[in-house]
């Protein structure tokens, strides 16, 4: 039934997409296994791409050839370029998406790459001989062998949700968990730990009031993420701010009893630099209110999702303390905010390459080594699709110093460093921060996609020309006398 493929993907979320894109596209034969075909490139979380470091994250997968910063592009609703008060080394792009365009696009995408086959099934283990990796196993107990094996299963790994007192077996709100595959990992001599995360509750747009919040428009020329001669945004769609109070905070605390946050029941650790909101209140205890961004999830659709509002109290809780909410007092809740604990592997047990250690030809990318973040699974991704590809033509693995692009300070510090809670990318962490300017990706980077065959003739042709049009005007300005006269 399915022939020996280069490469199988596992999980066709941001990491999965990209992996298979960029092996596909180096001349690989793909399979790509998930779930769902209907939910390629989920953005569980916020619809939106790129934001402080990972902008420019964004903008180093597209110089290198990959599909982020293109899809991205085709999907937005809204751009703001964030930190222009400080300077251009900080500048990060950031976008609003449409939620079901952009999942709806990738899976076009990568059906038009000829390499890549698809099957919608569970991989429940990975098969070995000899300390190398020969295929997987699937629920329904097909073997299906391959050179290599990429893993990028994002938080479905033995997932749980709570919320409140409840709990109960998922990968994500509505879709199955994965089994079977940590196991199968575990008897191979890896070590596995839990973590959490968790997303905030989505409402009926049609039941806010605008008036009462603060908008916050696009910006009036919007760039975008991709060096390719992807749209330009023509229109735009608001988002707004809001806050909440004291009035809103001792609702919450009324449900603090039951937050499986504060009574134990999660054991994972979560996100500090996006913590839920009940976690706010308890370590922020001084302030009297935190912003809450309220961001639409598409062009055509009454959601809206509420940023900064990420909890995994009881319904009725986040229902009674959203009310009291400016704007938000005839709210309607389309779904609650929950917490979800899932396994990953401590990325110390993986190469800069991203192979594992242990298993020759196996590699992890995504949140099953521990990050958070569309822009850092996408990133891990790429590359572990191109070295899964040099790797089995015999060909010289891509690794990216720190000095190069934010992607090798990523990978860099989980394999150097480890983690034990979710790894998120910020400017802080990477010491070469002047020099990995967003706009200036594709000078760093861009080359080497093109060495490798990922970045086409025309990418290069183009970035030849900015490079000759940048050495003129440096020239030109070499040539100038500057004259200060000095009015007493």
């Amino acid at each position: 039934m399915f022939k020996k493929y280069n490469i199988i993907v596992v999980g066709a979320g941001h990491a999965g997409c990209e992996a298979a894109a960029a092996a596909a596209n180096l001349g690989s034969s793909v399979l790509l296994i998930t779930m769902n075909l209907t939910t390629m490139a989920q953005m569980s979380c916020n619809p939106s791409m790129g934001g402080i470091a990972k902008g420019q994250i964004v903008r180093e997968i597209d110089a290198l050839g990959g599909l982020s910063g293109i899809i991205t592009d085709k999907t937005m609703i809204q751009f703001r370029m964030l930190n222009r008060s400080k300077g251009p080394a900080m500048w990060s792009p950031r976008a609003q998406n449409d939620r079901m365009l952009f999942s709806a696009e990738w899976r076009k995408t990568l059906e038009q790459i000829k390499n890549i086959d698809f099957w919608q099934d569970m991989v429940v283990s990975v098969l070995v001989e000899k300390e190398k990796v020969v295929g997987v196993k699937t629920s329904l107990g097909i073997e299906i062998k391959a050179n290599t094996v990429i893993l990028t299963n994002g938080t479905f790994l033995n997932g749980v949700i709570h919320i409140g007192d409840k709990c109960f077996s998922s990968g994500r709100y509505g879709e199955t968990a994965a089994h079977g595959l940590t196991e199968s990992l575990k008897e191979l001599g890896f070590e596995s730990d839990r973590m959490k995360t968790g997303t905030p509750v989505r409402v009926d747009g049609r039941t806010i009031d605008f008036s009462k919040m603060i908008e916050q428009k696009g910006d009036e020329f919007p760039q975008k993420f991709s060096y390719t001669e992807t749209p330009l945004l023509k229109n735009q769609k608001s988002c707004y701010l809001t806050y909440t109070s004291e009035i809103v905070h001792d609702i919450l605390k009324t449900g603090f009893d039951k937050s499986p946050l504060f009574t134990g029941r999660i054991k994972g650790k979560g996100p500090r630099y996006c913590p839920s909101i009940e976690d706010k209140i308890e370590r922020f205890s001084e302030k009297n209110s935190h912003q809450l961004f309220v961001e639409p999830e598409g062009w055509n659709t009454i959601e809206y999702y509420v940023n900064g509002f990420s909890s995994s109290l009881p319904e009725d809780i986040q229902y009674n303390a959203l009310k009291h909410v400016n704007g938000f007092e005839n709210i309607k809740i389309l779904k609650p905010g929950y917490a979800i604990e899932y396994d990953y592997f401590p990325p110390v047990q993986i190469k800069h390459s991203l192979e594992t250690k242990k298993i020759e030809n196996l590699f992890f990318a995504g949140q099953i080594n521990g990050t958070t973040g569309y822009e850092e699974a996408a990133a891990q991704g790429l590359m572990a699709g191109i070295n899964a590809h040099q790797k089995i033509n015999y060909k010289k693995e891509i690794i990216l110093k720190r000095n190069e692009a934010y992607i090798g300070v990523l990978i860099d510090d989980l394999v150097t460093k480890g983690t034990k809670e979710p790894y998120r990318m910020f400017t802080s962490r990477a010491e070469y921060r002047i020099l990995l300017r967003q706009d200036n990706a594709d000078i760093r980077l861009t080359p080497i996609g093109y060495e490798i065959g990922l970045a086409d003739e025309k990418r290069f042709k183009k970035l030849e020309q900015k490079q000759y049009s940048v050495q003129k005007i440096t020239q030109f300005i070499k040539k100038q006398n500057i004259v200060f006269v000095l009015i007493s």
